[in-house]
This record gives C-alpha cells, structure tokens and sequence, in this order.
C-alpha cells in the first residue's frame, strides 16, 4: 500500500497534471453561461448571449476609446498618504498598497490618459473599481482637477468615466471634501467652452453620482450600469416601499431623463466621436477671429 501511496500516485498524478490557467472561463452573472476568456475579451467583455457588461479596468478602457487605442498615461498628482492614520481590520497603507500592487506604483482609483478620439484632442479619467471599490479620496479629487486643467490647457475634451462605490471611509472628511472639488473641475471645462461628457459604468454610486458624475454635457451610460446615491435595499428600508423593477439601473434613468444615452461598449467609440465632433464646432466658432467683411475693414486690421 505505501508503495502505490508513495511512488504509484505520484507518479499518475505528474502524468495528468496539466498546467490549466483557472481563469479561463467565466460565469456571466446576468444569464449563467461558462464563457471562453478569449471570446469574452474578443466582445469587449461583454457576453454574447444576454449581452451582459462585465467590469473593465482603466487601461482596458483607455485602448477601447482612443483612436487606434494609441494614447499617453498621465501621471498622477502627489498627495499624503494615510492622512487620517486610519485603520479599521487593516491599516489603509496596507490597503494602498494591495490596490497599488496590481495596478502598478503611484496608481489610485483613477487613472488618467490623453489622445484623439475621432480625431479630436481629448482627455480621459477612468476609473478602477478593483482599486478599493473605485472610491474617491484626495487622489481621486486631485486627479479630476489635474484632468481638467490638461483639458482646458491643451484645448480637448473632458471625458469621465466613473465606476465607483462613493467616498473613500478611510479618509472621512477630506474625502467628502472631494465632491465640491471634483464640481470645481467641471465647471473649468464647461467656462473655457470645451465639451464635459460622462460615462457612467457599474456602479456609479455614493458621493460620486452626488458630484461630478451627473453634471455632464452630455451623461451616457453602459447598459444595466447601477446608477444612484443610496442602495436599494436601504430606501426600501426607509420608505417601507417596494421600489420599482430595475430601479437604478441605466434604462430606468434613460426612462426618467437621468441619462441622455445607453450605449452598448462596442458603440462607444464610435458615440464619443460623434459626439465630440458636434460639441466642438461652437467651440470653434467662438474661437476663430472673423474675416473682415470688406476692404476698409481689411486695411484697419491690418493697422
């Protein structure tokens, strides 16, 4: 017995063995089905069955959105880590840290890139909700603040895309602090003429649909994209009312004049360059310095 223990059993296993990523399938939580990673990245992370959206990180995103997928990160502003000396069952430098080992050093729950979206200067903050839940602290305001300053110093678009469950708890009063901030940043865009779009993903949420997420010139959303302030299941609690089928999704804010647009992830693109190039053409006209009408005016501006 020890010898088929020992050396048999082993030795079957080392033959069966077959080093299989555990990640190669994925359940669709929307319809159940197993699907192939490749097919599911091949659809943008979108299943092909019930066409459910999966959530999908800032670098994804950026690739998605700019023309090409050619675009340039910009680098986060420094603020202090760990203001408060928080901790709750970890410490929240030792929270920092875990978000900043997957998503690479200097990283927070946003991330900030520029480039051309069909063709015309744009810059974009997505977030990464697998970095602490996509919760906005002093980082995230000061990244917000840094996008718009690009934006309207390069002359280009403002495009937001939120994927957050509301204010960071570990940094407490400075992070509600980030809500009027974050206002600040899109009324600079909005002053210098130049388009503010906002793209709302699942979930937008907390003190982040009470801010900057619903001051856009334009709010699209992806499909079934959890848009609100509160959970669900505590207003059922306060008002002691059933809420109604899909309440908070993006259809029933489409329905209810929240959103201007559901779009499906593989349209986006294709929408924002629509979109852009519509919102830029006043721009351009309040921009350019008319030609004079006739000859006296010719002679007099040219002194």
């Amino acid at each position: 017995m020890n010898w088929l223990t020992n050396y048999v059993l082993p030795k079957i296993r080392a033959l069966t063995r077959k080093d299989v990523p555990d990640n190669l399938w994925k359940r669709c939580p929307g319809c159940e089905q197993m699907l192939f990673h490749r097919e599911l990245a091949a659809h943008l992370e979108v299943c092909h069955h019930c066409g459910h959206h999966f959530r999908i990180g800032s670098q994804a995103r950026f690739t998605m959105l700019f023309d090409g997928g050619v675009f340039e990160k910009l680098e986060l502003p420094k603020v202090a880590v760990d203001p408060l000396r928080f901790r709750d069952k970890k410490r929240y430098t030792e929270r920092l840290r875990e978000g900043q080992a997957a998503l690479g050093a200097g990283s927070d729950a946003v991330a900030l890139a520029e480039g051309r979206i069909g063709g015309i200067a744009a810059v974009v903050a997505a977030f990464d909700f697998d970095f602490m839940g996509g919760s906005m602290g002093v980082a995230v305001g000061e990244g917000l603040i840094a996008a718009a300053r690009r934006a309207v110093g390069n002359e280009a678009a403002l495009i937001v895309v939120p994927a957050s469950g509301g204010a960071r708890m570990q940094e407490g009063i400075l992070s509600l602090m980030q809500m009027p901030r974050t206002i600040l940043a899109a009324d600079m865009v909005k002053e210098a003429g130049l388009p503010y779009i906002v793209l709302l993903t699942d979930p937008t949420t907390g003190g982040v649909s009470a801010s900057f997420a619903m001051l856009g010139d334009i709010t699209l959303a992806e499909p079934g994209a959890v848009i609100g302030f509160a959970g669900a299941r505590v207003i059922e609690e306060t008002i002691r009312e059933k809420l109604p089928e899909r309440f908070q999704r993006a259809e029933y804010l489409l329905e209810h004049g929240m959103v201007d647009q559901v779009v499906p992830r593989a349209e986006l693109s294709a929408t924002l360059a629509r979109l852009l190039s519509l919102l830029r053409q006043p721009y351009r006209a309040a921009t350019e310095t008319p030609a004079p009408a006739n000859a006296v005016e010719r002679r007099e501006a040219e002194g």
